[in-house]
């Protein structure tokens, strides 16, 4: 498939005002100016300086997770009976058949992170796919992506109902020190038997231990639910103290904390901005937060948290924050590069260049404009939706 005549939004380089695409095995094989186009196609569609873009990508979702309209049925984004369960996989869960994947699609979504929920202070495994397909396995990306962790209120009111720990942030933070101590601990007697197998034991297998183990050793990162600043703050602390690369989810206090994230060059996935204040932890939300960070410097992606806010209008989002200060192309980098680079995909998704999976959509002019719908979207190098 050859696109020519588009304006190129790459995300990586400057943008190409007329130029081609040309896709081959699912992949972007070539992409370059018109001037420079060197080939032919049979399949070849002229976009007429339409605008191409990488598909988009949230970065924190629970789509799938938890299933429109089905209630208890369709509730499998938290294992309430455990606060500690790191080796619970996202992926086991997730239906793709769920009706959002298609909305996400047509909106021009083709790629989502999936993340268990926020009931427990440590979740389980967060993972990377495409929003085309009828299996997970064949739509998956990147697994694990990260392991999920959760501050704040929800492991709290969750616990409470219990009369079981955590109903405290103390006891949060606790459960979360300790079983990253437990894992720190078996993955140093693992190492030191496979080292020295006829002097040391394997100690005895743990699967909680065992999902921690790539985290510790910095081959994933943290992906840490916080909304308040105290729980941003006590985040970054834990983190620091087992020195594990991690990211704030929500930040919904950055903004008044902007210039302290900046110091640690803290990555943020914000958001869900259009939502209500449903939570004492969120009396402080506010549609100029991820305008703030990124003015500020901060690696932040946009999301929608679904379903808490409808993951079809991750746009709409985008468009918020731009409306209330945030800079047009770093919301457009907010929903595209950015959001690949902080959850280890960009070696596959975010921008348009040569070897990327060939996921693009193409509107008009400007995919903010809440009144233009995609023209076009390629998933994996098919076309789903066309209506130039």
């Amino acid at each position: 498939m050859l696109l020519i005549n588009a304006k190129i939004y790459t995300m990586d380089a400057e943008i190409i005002e007329n130029g081609f695409i040309f896709i081959k095995d699912k992949k972007i094989n070539k992409v370059g100016s018109m001037q420079a186009l060197d080939l032919q196609d049979e399949n070849t569609i002229d976009l007429r300086g339409k605008s191409v873009y990488p598909g988009f990508i949230d970065a924190h979702t629970h789509i799938g997770l938890f299933e429109n309209g089905l209630g208890f049925e369709g509730e499998d984004g938290n294992e309430y009976t455990d606060p500690s369960t790191p080796h619970m996989k996202a992926i086991d869960a997730v239906n793709p058949m769920d009706k959002s994947f298609e909305e996400a699609l047509l909106a021009g979504i083709t790629t989502v992170v999936i993340s268990p929920g926020s009931a427990n202070p440590i979740g389980g495994q967060i993972f990377a796919m495409k929003t085309s397909g009828i299996c997970v396995d064949d739509m998956v990306i990147k697994k694990p992506v990260a392991i999920k962790f959760a501050f704040g209120e929800n492991p709290k009111m969750i616990y409470n109902d219990k009369s079981q720990a955590p109903m405290t942030r103390m006891a949060t933070a606790a459960i979360i020190r300790e079983q990253l101590s437990k894992a720190k601990r078996y993955m140093c007697e693992k190492d030191k038997a496979e080292k020295n197998p006829t002097e040391y034991d394997l100690p005895e297998y743990d699967a909680k231990c065992e999902a921690l183990i790539p985290l510790l050793k910095k081959k994933i990162s943290a992906h840490i639910h916080a909304h308040r600043a105290d729980d941003i703050f006590t985040a970054m602390r834990i983190a620091k103290e087992f020195d594990i690369n991690y990211v704030i989810i929500h930040a919904t206090e950055g903004h008044l904390i902007a210039t302290r994230l900046k110091s640690e060059q803290v990555s943020v996935l914000s958001g869900p901005i259009l939502s209500d204040r449903s939570k004492p932890e969120l009396v402080n939300l506010s549609t100029k937060t991820p305008g703030v960070l990124t003015n500020n410097g901060i690696l932040l992606a946009i999301t929608t948290d679904h379903p808490e806010t409808p993951v079809q209008y991750l746009q709409l989002c985008a468009a918020l924050a731009i409306r209330d200060g945030m800079e047009r192309y770093e919301a457009l980098k907010a929903v595209t590069i950015n959001p690949a680079k902080i959850c280890g995909i960009f070696d596959k998704v975010g921008s348009i260049n040569a070897g990327k999976d060939a996921d693009l959509v193409v509107f008009e002019d400007s995919p903010f404009d809440i009144m233009k719908k995609p023209l076009m979207i390629i998933c994996n190098g098919e076309i789903k939706n066309n209506s130039i």
